[in-house]
């Protein structure tokens, strides 16, 4: 249960992603660098957060001595998952892209296949009760976005859907293939912080394409950037990315978790209301959202449900 909380809460700081992002574009800010400067400013806060807790050696050590799965899982887990949704925010307005990023509930519980169990010997299976579970919440999402549909083009939903989508497989995919390399040797700050150094190079390669080609960001996306850094960047990372390291060897519990992602809708919209005047949401949405709530709530059930003990009758004495 401790788990599925940090989860919501996660998903409370990383709705900020969605909102920020389309306000950026809607006033004139380039996506190149929308995601490149997110990660820049968020490496100081990581680094004196590392320094503070005195385990910035372990991780230096750990990534001198073994790159390369930390600048592909890095690319994977934080490249092709950021720099695709800040692309899509371009085309799309919030709701597109943060109800599609939903899928992620899904493409995670996909995932498992690809990872070997606790004594390494053999594969995981696809959970079927948490993507059963899973597959009801992405149904409330479809509610939500059902009054979408019909104002918006084929090209838009089209750019504002597939680069998401393969976001919504990197960002599970890179964070856990990052769990299996650290192996419980390092702490989820230390995880956090080394995997956005090991994309630092990726970020710097597209801030010089964004600055041959289209030139400085605007102060206003540099404030907005920064916003974005310290809550989805910072605190959403930690947060979630702690919640799935507590729960990381149950694919059952850690799909829970994932699920969690499903409630930045619900804050998605509560933002664009608010802060960027759209219409509230109708009576179908609603009832969407009312779905979404029933299937965390499904979740924590199984989460915190103890297994039945099967009794065992004691052998009785037998006179001979």
């Amino acid at each position: 249960m401790r788990a599925i909380i940090l989860g919501i809460l996660s998903s409370l700081f990383f709705a900020s992603t969605f909102v920020l992002n389309r306000s950026m574009e809607i006033s004139g800010g380039s996506w190149i660098w929308g995601s490149s400067l997110r990660f820049i400013f968020m490496v100081p806060f990581l680094i004196a957060l590392v320094l503070w807790r005195k385990n910035f050696k372990p991780l230096w050590k750990e990534l001198m001595s073994n790159p390369k799965p930390w600048l592909i899982w890095s690319f994977v887990g934080f490249v092709l998952f950021y720099a695709p949704i800040t692309f899509a925010a371009a085309y799309g307005p919030a709701w597109l892209i943060a109800g599609t990023w939903q899928f992620t509930i899904i493409a995670g519980v996909l995932l498992t296949p690809l990872f070997k169990s606790t004594n390494g010997e053999s594969r995981m299976k696809i959970p079927i009760k948490p993507l059963a579970i899973s597959s009801i919440i992405f149904a409330g999402i479809v509610l939500i976005q059902v009054r979408h549909f019909e104002s918006v083009s084929l090209s838009i939903m089209l750019l504002g859907c597939i680069p998401v989508l393969i976001a919504c497989f990197a960002y599970p995919l890179g964070n856990r293939k990052m769990m299996a390399v650290c192996n419980d040797q390092l702490d989820t700050f230390q995880r956090v912080l080394g995997m956005t150094l090991a994309s630092l190079p990726y970020w710097f390669i597209l801030s010089l394409y964004g600055f041959v080609s289209i030139g400085l960001p605007s102060q206003n996306q540099v404030i907005q950037s920064f916003l974005v850094a310290i809550c989805s960047g910072v605190i959403a990372t930690m947060l979630f990315f702690f919640a799935t390291n507590l729960v990381r060897h149950s694919p059952e519990h850690l799909a829970a978790v994932e699920a969690t992602i499903s409630i930045q809708i619900i804050f998605v919209i509560l933002g664009e209301v608010f802060l960027l005047n759209s219409s509230w949401p109708d009576s179908i949405a609603l009832t969407g959202i009312v779905i979404i709530i029933f299937g965390i709530a499904l979740h924590s059930y199984y989460s915190v449900k103890k297994p039945q003990l099967t009794t065992v009758a004691k052998p009785q004495k037998v006179n001979v």
